[in-house]
Formats: C-alpha cells, structure tokens, sequence
C-alpha cells in the first residue's frame, strides 16, 4: 500500500473568478448550480417540492451513502421499493431519505449523530483525518477553501449553494455557504433529521475530527441553511435548533421520537400555517 507523505506548502490565493458568479447586491457570489428541474433553474417556491435531474454520479453518491447508512438502519417494510436492492446507476433521493428515516428509529439523538460519524469516517482512508489537520490548519485560507469545495461537491446532497461573505472573529471573509433550499430537509420534512443526521453531526465532524470548527445555520422558516466555516458551533444547549418546533404535522412519514430528539411539540407548526397562507410564499 502506497503511503503519502505530507509537506507544509503555501498556498495560493483561491481564484474565485474561475467559478460561475452571478452579481448580487453586496456583490458578486459563486454560484454552482445542480440539475434542477424546475422551469426557473431554482428551487421551487417554499411550500413546493424541487423537482431535479439527478445525473450518472449523483445517484452514484446516493447509492454511497444509502449503502454506507443501510448497515445501521433498521429493516425496510416487507413489500416496499425500498426493500429491494438498487444498483449503483438506479438510486434515487427519496431511497437515500429513507434510509436515514429507518437510521433513526429506535435510536436517542446522540446515538443518531454517532451513526453518521461513523458512516463519515468510513467514507475515508486510515489517517485522514490527521492529514486534513496538516493540509489544513484552522486558517481564514482553508475555511474559504473548504467553502468554495462545498458548493460543487455536495450539490447532490443539499442542492444549489452560493459561497457568500461571513463574519468570524470580528474578521470579514468569504468562508460561508449559503444553501438556498436544504434538498435534504425540503424531502425529509423532519426537524430532527436536519438537526441529528446532518446539522450536529457534521459540525462536530469538521470541528474535532478534521479540527476545521464549522457552523451550520438551517433556517426552518424557508428551509435555506447557512454554513460558516471558522466559526466555532455553540453547545447544543445554546443553540436555538435545541427548541425548534417538529414538522410531525406535515411530514410524509411518522416514527416514534425520543424525547431526546425534539424538546416539543406544538398542536401546529410555523411551516404548516406558512403553507396554509399561499400569500407568504416567497421565492429565494
């Protein structure tokens, strides 16, 4: 087995000019579009499921995921689509949410979020985590790095993302990703997936394994999210996400939560009086 040597190098400036940029009123921002389907090349408006074009190597990190996920998961439903083994070139999204719907059952919140580091650190080589650590250092360089790499590389997993400027530490850089319309809440329509599957897990992944702190931002009120890179996340009791009300009254799918998982319950939630008022939609 070939084993890599590690240097500290310099280097260059990010040359943002080289990704497609759209002018915007603080400037211009990168923007990496994936295969949506929707007329306007953008999400669909709040209140609508995006329709999208999934190419030859997105279903291919669907299928990654899912089978990476499945070995954690609990059975699927004798009889249903999902019961049945995809290939590599016939995975979808909705297989891929389900998967982690099934990840979840019967598992607390901490519990949820060590299965996704787990199927994280098995995505990688021995090691890598270390050499991430060398390569890069908790610098304004590689939060901007790691920024611009977020937006074609997980487009699959969350959808159209632009880099945009951020503020960490008092210092202005352009370190954050701003996600128009989280794919993955917008299939789910879960609050706890969001939060246990994806938000706390990844944070923490980016923050102690790759020693890069990285803050994720979902805003359930119109499903974008906002990811900054160098900025240390706050402890999950201080983080309003801790008393986020549940989507139950509109999710395609029910089990049964821990109480660990969602703090409370109101009889009817901001999204679902949001979708009631058709005059509230809004376009982003």
């Amino acid at each position: 087995m070939a084993t890599l040597g590690f240097q500290a190098v310099q280097f260059p400036s990010l040359d943002y000019h080289s990704l497609p940029r759209k002018r915007s009123s603080s400037g211009y921002i990168n923007v990496v579009r994936c295969g949506i389907a929707e007329p306007s090349g953008e999400p669909a408006p709040f209140g609508q499921k995006t329709r999208y074009n999934d190419g030859f190597f997105e279903k291919v990190f669907m299928a990654l995921f899912a089978r990476k996920m499945g070995r954690f998961a609990a059975p699927a439903k004798a009889g249903t689509q999902t019961e049945k083994k995809r290939s590599w070139w016939d995975s979808d999204y909705e297989s891929f949410v389900d998967v982690s719907k099934r990840v979840m059952q019967g598992r607390s919140r901490i519990q949820q979020q060590e299965v996704v580091r787990e199927v994280l650190l098995s995505m990688l080589p021995p090691g890598a985590p270390d050499q991430f650590r060398k390569l890069f250092p908790p610098t304004r360089w590689a939060a901007e790095f790691n920024a611009a790499l977020t937006v074609p590389f997980f487009a699959w997993l969350v959808g159209p993302s632009e880099v945009v400027e951020v503020e960490v530490n008092g210092v202005k850089q352009r370190s954050g990703v701003l996600i128009k319309k989280c794919r993955y809440l917008e299939n789910s329509g879960c609050v706890g997936m969001c939060v246990n599957m994806c938000k706390i897990p990844t944070q923490d992944f980016f923050t102690n394994e790759f020693g890069l702190p990285l803050t994720m931002i979902p805003n359930f009120e119109d499903m974008s999210c906002e990811m900054i890179y160098g900025q240390v996340p706050p402890p999950f009791e201080e983080d309003p996400v801790s008393k986020q009300p549940c989507f139950s009254d509109i999710s395609p799918w029910q089990i049964p939560t821990p109480a660990s998982v969602i703090k409370y319950k109101p009889e009817k939630s901001f999204l679902l009086n949001q979708i009631h008022n058709h005059s509230r939609y809004t376009r982003f």
